[in-house]
Formats: structure tokens, C-alpha cells, sequence
């Protein structure tokens, strides 16, 4: 259906996109998120995730009813309404152009507990490497950390309360829709239920910078991250302050990636990916 009106009550899920306030109020109270672009929509649609509306330029309609016909099972959307706009719409609305433009208001699956997300992870057969977000407020970061998640082998990201939603639109558009492929919940009462992770097997590493840090190398040589069935949890801190200190006292480890070049430390999203490529499991 063709929409030529930005106040269209019909676009309300889409309205003021760029308001942060109303998003996370809209967000909460309808229990959606917004997938920008036919990539990120595809991502969202294999990853099962049920639509509640697209928008699209006309000429674009042909990249997405794929996607639109595993999600509803008509190409025409069946009874999920796709609205058709002008791309200068669409760039109103999202606040930047978009290459092939299509939007989608996607539901937004519930969160699993923790325990359970672990035994879930890798098709059942349960989490290896796992993240630990704790206060990451920089959706940017959020976006690249789940990328490079997924590229490198981590099986599962845990939140804490006061980090940043993945689900974001800047999150999901950095993380190109990768944050459909990796599984995530929150964790609450950290760090206290950090005791959750070692209760479940898992070596807890906190990526900090002390005096009793050992190198990520010497960290990945050892038995704990080497067994046949080893399982280790790293920490990541928020872009300021980094970890806090009760973190890194109920952590296994303090770990830290050694520096060149008189250079102090990496972007936590960098320095994400350096540890989850040393850390992978090494499979034979």
C-alpha cells in the first residue's frame, strides 16, 4: 500500500526514528525493533524473527519479497502490511540515505534466562566462549563487538542491566544484522551472578588493565582455555572506566592484550575481536 504522508498513522512504529527518547519508549511499550536495510531484514527473517510491517521503495520490493515470503508466506505479505514510500521518505525517517531501501518493524523475541541461553548455545550442545557486556552505552561498539562475535567464534554475548541495547538500530546496523546470529540475554545482578558462569563451568576473564593482569597470550596457552571441553567467559568494560573493581576481583583472571607503539590501550570493540581470535576453540 502506497503511503505519501510522513504523519501517516499508519507508519507510527516508524515515526521520529531518530529520537532517542521516544524509540526506547516505543520500543518497550511494543516490544519491537528496527531492522534497516534488505540485509539486515534477510538476517532478522533466517534468524526467525516475525515481521510486524516493512516499508519499502517501489523499485526495491523485488530484493525483499523473498525475505517477506519466508517471514509471512505470501510474497504480498499476507496480513502483514507492507507500506511502499519514496527513498526521500525513507531517508527522513531513518536520518540517512539507504542503498536499496527497505525497513522493516520486526517483533522482538523474548529473552531467555541464563542458564538456559548457555545449554541452548551451538545448537544444544552448549557455550564455549561467551562475552560478558558489562555498561557499554556506545551502540557503535555493541554493533562491532556482536560482528566480531560472529566471524570468530563466540558463542554467546550476556548483558548486564546498565549496558546498551543490542537491539538498538545503530547496534543492529553496525553489527550488519549479526546480532540475529549470536545469541544474547541479559545477566542480572552482576557481578554478583557472575557465580552463575562458574557454576556452569566457565573460566571468567576480565579484560583489564592491573597489576595482576597475565598477558592474552600466556592466558590462551593455559589448560583452562585448552581442554577438550574448556570454557571461558571474557569480561569487556565500558569505554571510559572500564571493569568495575568487583568485577575484576570475582574474575578467575585479569587479562590484558600487550601494547606497541607507546599505545595505552584498544577500543574495547578491537580489542574484542584480538581476544576471541586467540581465545577460539581449537578444534582438531
Amino acid at each position: 500500500m502506497n503511503i505519501d504522508n510522513l504523519d501517516d498513522e499508519r507508519l507510527e512504529d516508524y515515526a521520529k526514528l531518530n529520537d532517542v527518547h521516544l524509540r526506547k519508549s516505543l520500543e518497550a511499550e511494543r516490544g519491537l525493533y528496527m531492522a534497516e536495510s534488505t540485509k539486515v531484514i534477510m538476517r532478522a527473517i533466517q534468524e526467525g524473527h516475525q515481521p510486524r510491517s516493512f516499508l519499502v521503495v517501489e523499485k526495491w520490493i523485488k530484493d525483499i519479497e523473498p525475505w517477506v515470503e519466508e517471514a509471512t508466506g505470501a510474497k504480498d505479505g499476507g496480513d502483514i502490511p507492507i507500506f511502499i514510500g519514496t527513498e526521500d521518505m525513507l531517508r527522513k525517517i531513518a536520518g540517512y540515505h539507504m542503498h536499496r531501501g527497505a525497513m522493516a518493524s520486526m517483533h522482538r523475541p523474548p529473552l531467555v534466562d541464563v542458564r538456559d541461553a548457555i545449554h541452548q548455545a551451538r545448537g544444544g550442545s552448549g557455550a564455549r566462549r561467551i562475552f560478558v557486556l558489562e555498561a557499554l552505552v556506545d551502540h557503535t561498539n555493541i554493533g562491532a563487538i556482536f560482528r566480531s562475535a560472529a566471524a570468530l567464534g563466540v558463542d554467546l554475548v550476556l548483558v548486564t542491566d546498565d549496558c546498551a541495547d543490542p537491539f538498538y538500530r545503530r547496534s543492529v546496523r553496525v553489527s550488519m544484522g549479526t546480532v540475529f546470529q549470536v545469541p544474547w540475554t541479559r545477566i542480572h545482578n552482576w557481578p554478583s551472578s557472575i557465580d552463575v558462569l562458574k557454576e556452569e563451568g566457565f573460566v571468567t576473564a576480565a579484560l583489564a588493565l592491573n597489576d595482576e593482569a597475565i598477558v592474552l597470550d600466556e592466558f590462551s596457552q593455559m589448560d583452562a582455555c585448552n581442554s577438550e571441553d574448556s570454557r571461558v567467559a571474557l569480561i569487556l568494560g565500558t569505554e571510559g572506566d572500564g571493569l568495575k573493581q568487583r568485577t575484576i576481583a570475582q574474575s578467575d583472571y585479569s587479562v590484558i592484550i600487550p601494547m606497541a607503539g607507546h599505545v595505552d590501550s584498544l577500543n574495547v570493540a578491537a580489542a574484542s575481536a584480538v581476544a576471541a581470535w586467540q581465545l577460539r576453540v581449537r578444534d582438531s
